[in-house]
């Protein structure tokens, strides 16, 4: 397998209240864009060419990733007129591919982060014979999400809607966003208009008898649908617990970028990623957070959890847990923000104006 289609779709805005003028996967995950770490696995994997089919903004990525051979890829770029849908988007770029009509093509999803192990992927759909293999993951509540069933060789039976009661709980295995297509199956999928994979593809093929074979891996798998999520899947990078082959840098509990500056006694822990030009003041204590290019965090703030964007700045003494600043936001000394709050880009919170604890 040498050929890949990454799905950057419409769920790439869902980061607008943190920063209106960069979509999600050019927000930096661990130092570097977070679609870089998607483009480096698949590299390392024995991709060699990609093609992006993105929903929108295609002009963000293609200055940035270019023809793709600073990463060792070939890239090329597909933009939709209209949203088609996953399966759409798949059958939109189909010309680009250069794989014969019996050979793999991995697809996979710019809004997930996982371990998934591609070339094990890979190989179970050629050792099983498949039209398409899912890479399928485990989830201890599958309530809010639909259910993919398999038979003891792992050939997926039924594709069930997400459960409404204990008794649909059939399983635990769920579609984790990554696959292994024929290539002369994308070619059947509707042209021209919008398709989903998971509604109409997949249920069309099992019904009329096409093998499709789901693999296992339970490994790191994160859905990076919210900020506290993206948060997280950064610390995640860092601390090693999700691998890339794209960190700048050994994982550890902080990731601190050149042109940065982190006060001699600042703490910084749980996979801290401090931005490009960031200031980090003197005794503050950040855990788990991403601090992106050219922020300032004042002397003494606590920073737990939480998303500070591009040149903005907290102030002294000021606490955040699971919050998440826009850019060119200010927030002033003696703030304290708390879990799911959401400071617009270019903000000004006066100090001391909000607090989350009582008066005692």
């Amino acid at each position: 397998m040498t050929e890949a289609i990454l799905l950057v779709g419409g769920k790439g805005t869902r980061l607008r209240p943190l920063t209106v003028n960069t979509p999600k996967p050019m927000v930096p995950a661990a130092g570097v864009p977070f679609l870089t770490h998607q483009l480096a696995r698949a590299r390392a994997a024995g991709v060699d060419h990609i093609v992006l089919a993105t929903s929108y903004l295609a002009e963000v990525f293609e200055p940035y990733f270019g023809d793709g051979s600073s990463l060792g890829l070939s890239i090329e770029y597909v933009t939709e007129d209209e949203p088609l849908g996953t399966g759409g988007a798949i059958r939109n770029v189909a010309s680009r591919l250069r794989s014969g009509p019996d050979e793999p093509v991995l697809i996979f999803n710019g809004d997930i982060l996982t371990g998934l192990d591609i070339r094990a992927l890979v190989d179970t759909h050629r050792s099983s014979g498949a039209d398409v293999s899912l890479h399928l993951t485990r989830v201890d509540d599958p309530r809010a999400f639909g259910l993919v069933p398999t038979d003891p060789t792992g050939r997926v039976t039924a594709f069930l809607e997400k459960p409404q009661t204990p008794e649909e709980i059939v399983t635990d295995q769920i579609n984790a966003g990554a696959y292994v297509f024929r290539r002369s199956v994308i070619d059947e999928i509707p042209a021209g208009r919008p398709v989903s994979v998971e509604r109409e593809t997949f249920p069309g093929l099992l019904a009329r008898g096409a093998h499709l074979q789901g693999m296992v891996d339970s490994t790191y798998w994160l859905d990076l649908g919210t900020p506290q999520a993206f948060v997280r899947g950064s610390a995640d990078l860092v601390l090693g617990r999700a691998p890339s082959p794209a960190v700048p840098g050994r994982c550890g509990d902080r990731l601190v970028l050149p042109t940065a500056q982190v006060a001699p006694d600042a703490k910084l822990t749980g996979g801290t990623v401090v931005g490009h030009g960031a200031v980090v003041g003197a005794g503050a204590r950040i855990v788990g957070s991403t601090i992106l290019a050219d922020a300032v965090v004042e002397p003494g703030a606590v920073i737990t959890d939480s998303l500070v964007g591009a040149g903005a700045r907290i102030g002294a003494r000021t606490v955040l847990s699971g919050a998440v600043v826009g850019d060119g936001a200010r927030v002033g000394a003696d703030n304290e923000l708390r879990e799911g709050v959401r400071v617009w880009c270019d903000a000004l919170l006066p100090a001391a104006s909000l607090r989350f604890s009582s008066d005692q």
